[in-house]
Formats: C-alpha cells, structure tokens, sequence
C-alpha cells in the first residue's frame, strides 16, 4: 500500500500503516431521544466514551472545534451534542423553563445510553458545565470522570447584571456573533439569547441564587474544575465554589484564560484534559 501511494502522502502514515487514519473523521448523526431529535457528532474510536456539552446557544459544531479534531481518537471516542433548541436539534424551539437545566441533563445522558455507551465521562463548558455537574449527581453510575469550565453554581445579582450586559447580541463582537447568527438565522439567535437572560437571571430569585449547589456533594467522580481568571462572564469565586463542595476536585486556573479558553489555548487545555481522563 505505501508503495502505491506518491511520497507526499506517504508522509505522515504511522507505523500502523493506513488503519491508522480509522476513526478519525466525524460523523454526524440525529438519534430520538425523549420525543426530540437530538443531533450529534462523534469521532475516534477509544474504549474511553466522553461527551462534549456546549454552552447557552451552543452547539458541537459551534463550541468544540479543537476538541473534535485533535483529542487523542486511539484513546477517546468523542461525542458533542447539541441540546434540544439548540444547533441542529432544532425542532422544538428552545425554551427555559425552570427545570431546562435537568431536562438538559436528562437528555444528555439519555443520549449516550440510545448510542450503547455504558460509562462514559463529561465535559461540560459554561451551561454546559452547569448540565454536566447536575448528571454527574443524579447519575453517578453512568459518569467515570467530570471535567467543567466557565460553570457556575448559583446567579448572584453581579451575574444578572454580566448577563444584561449580553442581551443584546448586535453588541456582540463579530468574531463571536458571525458563527451563531449563520446557524440559527438573525431573528432566532436574537430572540432565543433574551429568552436565556430571563430564564437564567430567574435563578437568582432563590434562596442564594441556587442553580444546583445542592447536588455538588453527590457528585463522587473525579472531577477538574478550570477556570480563565480573565473570565468576563463567570467570575472566578464560581469555581472555587464548585471545588470546594466537590469532594476531592482539582482547580486549575489559567491566568490568561477568558471564558473560552478551551478554543484559545485548545492545545493547552486538550493537553490538561487528557491527562486528567487517563
């Protein structure tokens, strides 16, 4: 096989030969799932299962480019999910009600079970990371590890006023803006983000602005809680919240990091993340 192929492309072969470029490409699918089609990516071929949860209007597509392609597929199979009302898992349209947070959670979880994963560890960014520490305490037979960034616990009235400052998406920076508003179309990116403000400025009419503090002491998986200390959008007391009610987490904080720092330092962060979930 080599020989027949120019030496250009014989190049980056391994020593496995051309098998090694199994598993590498991603696939994208929808599977039914609690009444919705849920849409999903999923490449590499490792025993090691790990869903990616994006954040609010977030998609697989969207949020985890980096992590799509460079996690190590010997090791990991991976799977990004667009949550109901989200990506390509449109319809239904999304919505917050009070529970969107569970109902986000149960799906998730759900969804790797409808495609025969039977353990598998989460890897929650923002809303995501939120979903994610909630399914790793209600579901703590299913979740092998937990890794979340950008998450926070509760919403204090510091938050609602962060949150306010976003609500209208013509402020946003094109760089952010551009991607969303080709996915979703001007008027549903538009709407859908002041509908997020509402539902989660909501939470902090609770007694401490709980999201789900309660359930971090459930959560008994190993989990890494990392933070960008140039977070604009979660300050970083949010994290250090998160590992000091998980029993055994590690934080790391990463001083040049802001909210997306897992597609702006993605080698970095892949590097981290992957050596935590060996």
């Amino acid at each position: 096989l080599l020989q027949l192929q120019p030496p250009a492309r014989a190049a980056p072969l391994t020593p496995r030969g051309p098998a090694a470029c199994y598993g590498t490409s991603i696939t994208s699918a929808k599977i039914q799932v609690n009444g919705v089609h849920l849409h999903y990516q999923q490449t590499g071929e490792g025993s090691h299962a790990v869903l990616l949860l994006p954040g609010m209007l977030g998609s697989g597509q969207t949020d985890f480019g980096p992590q799509l392609k460079s996690m190590n597929k010997q090791l990991f199979t991976v799977v990004a999910w667009d949550p109901r009302g989200y990506g390509k898992s449109i319809p239904p349209s999304r919505d917050f009600p009070p529970d969107f947070f569970e109902r986000d959670a149960k799906d998730a979880v759900d969804l790797m079970q409808a495609l025969k994963f039977k353990k598998f560890s989460l890897l929650g960014w923002s809303d995501g990371g939120i979903t994610a520490l909630i399914a790793a305490a209600r579901y703590p037979n299913l979740i092998h590890k937990l890794v979340v960034w950008g998450a926070n616990a509760s919403v204090t009235q510091e938050d609602v006023r962060i949150y306010s400052g976003i609500r209208d998406v013509s402020k946003w920076s094109e760089k952010v803006r551009k991607p969303l508003e080709e996915l979703y179309g001007h008027k549903y990116f538009a709407d859908t983000c002041e509908a997020w403000v509402d539902g989660i400025s909501c939470f902090a009419e609770n007694s401490d602005g709980n999201i789900c503090q309660q359930w971090l002491p459930d959560i008994r998986c190993p989990t890494f809680i990392i933070h960008g200390e140039k977070d604009p959008l979660v300050p970083q007391a949010h994290a250090e919240y998160i590992h000091k009610h998980i029993k055994g987490s590690r934080l790391l904080l990463m001083p040049e990091g802001k909210h997306n720092l897992h597609l702006r330092f993605a080698k970095d962060f892949n590097r981290e993340v992957e050596n935590f979930l060996r």
